[in-house]
C-alpha cells in the first residue's frame, strides 16, 4: 500500500480537506492495527514504554493571508482518526475551519484568519464520528512575521551547542535543555513556551574545554556530550542525565563534592527543579589516565525499561585511547550499573557517533558504533574490524532497502591503509554486502543515507565517491562531482523523499537537473531569520519536535538568547504517525556526538508502504 501523496490541490481550506480525505482512503487502511509487529519482529516482542504526546500544534504564518497548522498523529492513534480545526481570534470563541473530517495529512492551511489580530488554534480528534478533547492551543501573535518558525526567549548567556527535548513537566509537549559554553559550563532547562526552569553550574573542572583531554566535568566538547534527556523511570516525565564530577551546583542549589577531582559520576536530575535525583559513580578501569569524556543516550536494551548509555573514552599516554561502555538503570530513586564493556585488545574500530536500534528485530535494543554492535546486556554480537573497517567518523543504520530483510548500516573511513572509504553492510550480522576502495588513503569526513532519488528504490548514501543507490550499489548519477555534500538531511517539503541541510541551508536535490553541491536549489537559509549555525556549521538539535511527521532543526539567534525553532510552512497530505513515537527514531534523538541524521526502523522514502503500529505503551498511563 503506497503513501506517497504529493500536495497538489489550490490553497484553499474547502479544496484542501476535499483533496485530504480522497488522498486518505489508502492511509487508513492497511496494516495498522494494534496486533501488527514490525517488518522482521517476534509476535512476541515487547511493548516499551514511551512518551504520552500531545498533539504538538504548530501554526506559522506561510503567506500575505495563509497560516499552515499542523499537529501530530501519534503512534497509538486508532484506525481512521480524523480531526477537526477551531481557530480563536483575539481570545474569542473557537470556530471550527474545516467543513468535513479530516483524515489525510495532519496539517490544515487556514486562509481566511484576521492576520492583525491574535489567533490560537487547537484541534479536536474524531473517533467513530464522535469528537474528542481539545488539544493544547497555539497561539499566532498579531502581525507575526511570514515565516517558518517559532521563538523562545533564553536568558542571556553564552554560545550553545547542543539542545535536547523531553517532556520534562509531564504535559505531553516536548521541552528544552541546552547547554552554555561558557568557563565555567552550564546546562539550563526551558519550558516549551520559553519559560526558564532551572541552571546547573558544571564548576571549576568544566574549565579545561581541551577536545580530547578536558576537565571531569567538561560536556559538549568534539565529539563528546555527557548530557541526555529522556524519561527513564517511565513515570511520564523525562529526567536530565549528565557526567559530573567535584564541584558541580545541581539546580536547586546543591554543590556536589568529591576529594578527588578526576573521579567521575553519573546524575540523573529531576526535568522539572534540576535537583539530582540519584548518582553512581563511573567505573574508574582507566582512572589512572584521568578522566573521561562520554557520549550519553538512551534505548530499551531488555525492550521494555529505558537505559542510559554512556560511551566514555580517555587517552593513555602513549596517544591511544581506553574505551569503556557502559549502562545503567534508574527505577525512580537509585541508578543501578547493569554492565560495563571493555574494548582493551579487541578488534572493534568507534567513531564519532553512537546508535541504539533494534538490529534483530525481536524488541530489543543493541548499542551500535560505526565498526561494532553489542548486545543488550552489554557483550560483543560482531565486530567489523575483521572485514578490514577501523576509524571513521559517521555511519548510518536503516531499513535502506525495502526489499531486504532486516536493518541495514553504511559507513565511511578514516585513513583506512587498504584504501577503503565507505561500505554498506547487514546490520543484523555485520556482514559486508558492498564496499569501495580508491588507491591511497583519505579521510572520508562526511557521510550521508536517505531517499533522494525517486527513479531507484531504496535509499541513497553518499559520501565523497559518488552518489549511490545502496540496494543496487550503483551510482544514480554518473557525474560524481554533482553529488550533494553529505551533511544532515530532514524532512521538510512534505513528499517522501528527504531534503538536505548543510551550515544552515535547507536544500533540495533534483536528479533530473544535478548542481554542483554549492548551486542546489534552497527551501531556505536559516541566516535569512536570524539564526546562527552551531557546531561543524549546524544545528543545535534536529528532530520531530512540533506538528506533523516532519523534522524541525533548532537554532539560536547571534546573542544567543533567543531559540529559534525551524518548522515547515508547507501543506502535505502524508499522513504518518510522529517519528518521535518510532523507537529507532527517538532513541537517535538521545544522541549528539557529531550530530547526524535519525532514520526511523522502516523504510521513510518514496514508494514506502504504510508503516506498521510502533510496538509501544505510553508512560505514566
Amino acid at each position: 500500500m503506497r503513501v506517497m501523496r504529493r500536495w497538489r490541490a489550490a490553497r484553499r481550506p474547502a479544496v484542501i480537506a476535499s483533496a485530504i480525505v480522497m488522498a486518505s482512503t489508502a492511509l487508513v487502511a492497511g496494516p495498522t492495527s494494534a496486533t501488527t509487529a514490525p517488518s522482521g519482529a517476534s509476535a512476541l516482542a515487547p511493548v516499551r514504554p514511551m512518551e504520552k504526546l500531545g498533539r504538538g500544534v504548530v501554526a506559522v504564518r506561510s503567506g500575505s493571508r495563509d497560516v499552515l497548522v499542523s499537529w501530530r498523529l501519534l503512534g497509538l492513534d486508532p484506525d481512521g482518526i480524523g480531526f477537526n480545526v477551531y481557530r480563536s481570534t483575539a481570545g474569542g470563541s473557537y470556530v471550527k475551519l474545516n467543513s468535513g473530517v479530516l483524515t489525510g495529512g495532519t496539517n490544515y492551511v487556514d486562509s481566511t484568519a484576521d492576520l492583525s489580530r491574535s489567533n490560537s488554534y487547537h484541534v479536536r480528534p474524531v473517533v467513530g464520528g464522535t469528537e474528542q478533547a481539545a488539544s493544547a492551543a497555539f497561539t499566532l501573535t498579531a502581525n507575526h512575521a511570514t515565516e517558518p518558525v517559532v521563538r523562545l526567549p533564553l536568558r542571556a548567556g553564552g554560545p550553545v551547542k547542543f539542545v535536547w527535548a523531553g517532556d520534562l513537566d509531564g504535559d505531553g509537549e516536548y521541552d528544552y535543555v541546552l547547554d552554555r559554553q561558557t568557563s565555567p559550563q552550564k546546562i539550563e532547562a526551558y519550558r516549551g513556551d520559553g519559560r526558564f526552569l532551572w541552571q546547573v553550574d558544571m564548576g571549576p573542572n568544566s574549565t579545561n574545554q581541551n577536545n580530547i583531554e578536558g576537565g571531569s566535568s567538561t560536556i559538549d566538547v568534539g565529539h563528546n556530550d555527557g548530557v541526555t534527556v529522556q524519561d527513564l523511570d517511565s513515570d511520564g516525565r523525562a529526567e536530565v542525565a549528565v557526567r559530573i564530577a567535584n564541584g558541580v551546583t545541581f539546580g536547586n542549589g546543591t554543590r556536589f563534592t568529591n576529594s578527588d577531582d578526576n573521579r567521575q559520576f553519573i546524575a540523573i536530575l529531576d526535568g522539572r527543579t534540576g535537583a539530582a535525583r540519584a548518582t553512581a559513580p563511573v567505573p574508574a578501569d582507566y582512572l589512572s589516565d584521568g578522566p573521561m569524556y562520554a557520549r550519553f543516550g538512551v534505548g530499551y536494551l531488555d525492550g521494555t525499561t529505558p537505559s542510559l548509555v554512556a560511551f566514555m573514552k580517555n587517552r593513555i599516554g602513549n596517544g591511544a585511547f581506553n574505551l569503556m561502555m557502559a549502562a545503567w538503570r534508574f527505577n525512580g530513586q537509585t541508578l543501578t550499573q547493569q554492565w560495563k564493556w571493555l574494548r582493551g585488545n579487541q578488534n572493534a574500530p568507534d567513531g564519532h557517533n553512537t546508535r541504539i536500534i533494534d538490529v534483530d528485530g525481536d524488541g530489543r535494543d543493541e548499542v551500535a558504533e560505526i565498526g561494532f554492535v553489542l548486545n543488550g546486556d552489554g557483550t560483543l554480537r560482531y565486530s567489523l574490524g575483521p572485514a578490514g573497517i577501523v576509524h571513521g567518523d559517521r555511519f548510518h543504520i536503516a531499513k535502506m532497502d525495502p526489499s531486504r530483510p532486516g536493518l541495514q548500516g553504511y559507513g565511511v573511513q578514516q585513513d583506512n591503509p587498504s584504501g577503503l572509504r565507505e561500505y554498506y553492510y547487514d546490520a543484523r550480522n555485520g556482514s559486508v554486502i558492498w564496499r569501495h576502495t580508491e588507491s591511497g588513503t583519505a579521510d572520508v569526513g562526511r557521510g550521508m543515507a536517505g531517499d533522494i532519488d525517486p527513479r531507484h528504490p531504496g535509499m541513497e548514501v553518499w559520501s565523497f565517491s559518488g552518489l549511490y543507490n545502496a540496494p543496487a550499489n550503483r551510482l544514480t548519477e554518473p557525474d560524481t562531482s554533482l553529488r550533494p555534500w553529505p551533511q544532515l538531511g530532514l524532512w521538510w517539503d512534505g513528499d517522501l523523499t528527504m531534503e538536505l541541510l548543510n551550515s544552515g541551508k535547507i536544500e533540495k536535490w533534483d536528479p533530473a537537473n544535478p548542481q554542483p553541491t554549492n548551486s542546489l536549489p534552497r527551501l531556505l537559509n536559516v541566516s535569512q531569520y536570524g539564526a546562527v549555525t552551531a557546531a561543524q556549521g549546524g544545528p543545535t538539535l534536529v528532530g520531530d519536535i512540533l506538528g506533523d511527521w516532519r523534522e524541525e532543526a533548532v537554532y539560536t539567534n547571534a546573542d544567543h538568547d533567543e531559540l529559534i525553532i525551524f518548522t515547515t510552512n508547507r501543506p502535505s497530505s502524508t499522513r504518518l504517525y510522529t517519528l518521535a513515537h518510532n523507537p529507532a527514531y527517538r532513541n537517535a534523538m538521545t544522541f549528539k556526538g557529531y550530530m547526524q541524521s535519525h532514520h526511523p526502523d522502516y523504510f521513510l522514502g518514496n514508494g514506502m508502504t504504510t508503516p506498521p503500529r510502533p510496538g509501544i505503551s505510553y508512560a505514566g498511563s
